[in-house]
């Protein structure tokens, strides 16, 4: 579909947050989530996805909640290094390895080209479904951070495609595990075995309360799902 006004206009507002940086390194990422949420949390009738495309507040969003590093870094173990706003890819399809650098302006451009190719997936994934914006912009911020092929698996299309709503929020919180090919600790459960009956991948649940391992997994989990479940209100 190409870069819509809608997304030029986030560009913008994500630019300009670029621009201020320094600024916002001492405002908590809770109050601006807070402001991206009240915005979000409009009323907005359903249409369907064939029409809709990632908002301004909906960039906003994804790119607060990313965070912002000029480094490739991996944020969860056992997830593929990152840049910039979480981008697993350059630009050119090369996928971000160690030791890899960017700027913020080249960081939106990833971000920006990873979106477009999350969103026409998306909208072809959902076939004659209507979201409002705040869905919308909620799922395909859920894809950016776990990818395509976990998208298309997810209870949450499932749901959506029989117009239970509600229902496809709690699929959200079903995404609070990461796995290991070696268990790190007893906490650690078998994920799956070989012909044999022997282990080949374990899984930790970031549920786990008082866990120091993936925490941060569970809660934007919650988040996710405490804000799907008010755009139903």
């Amino acid at each position: 579909m190409g870069i819509t006004t809608s997304f030029i206009a986030g560009a913008f507002t994500i630019l300009c947050w670029a621009a201020l940086m320094a600024w916002l390194e001492d405002v908590p990422l809770s109050r601006l989530s807070r402001i991206g949420h009240r915005m979000r949390g409009v009323s907005t009738p359903r249409v369907l996805v064939t029409v809709l495309s990632l908002s301004a507040v909906g960039l906003v969003g994804l790119v607060v909640h990313e965070n912002y590093t000029d480094k490739a870094i991996i944020p969860t173990q056992g997830d593929r290094p990152t840049v910039g706003f979480g981008s697993t890819f350059h630009e050119d399809g090369t996928p971000v390895k160690m030791g890899d650098t960017t700027t913020p302006v080249r960081a939106l451009i990833k971000a920006q080209t990873h979106i477009s190719k999350d969103e026409k997936v998306f909208r072809d994934s959902l076939p004659d479904v209507a979201l409002s914006q705040g869905e919308y912009d909620l799922y395909v911020r859920w894809m950016y951070q776990f990818g395509q092929t976990a998208w298309m698996r997810s209870p949450m299309r499932r749901d959506l495609r029989v117009g239970n709503y509600l229902g496809a929020c709690n699929g959200l919180l079903d995404y609070r595990k990461i796995t290991s090919n070696k268990r790190k600790s007893p906490a650690w459960t078998v994920r799956s075995s070989d012909a044999n009956g022997r282990p080949t991948r374990w899984e930790f649940d970031c549920s786990t309360p008082g866990n120091k391992i993936c925490r941060g997994v569970w809660t934007r989990a919650q988040e996710l799902h405490k804000q799907c479940v008010e755009l139903q209100q």
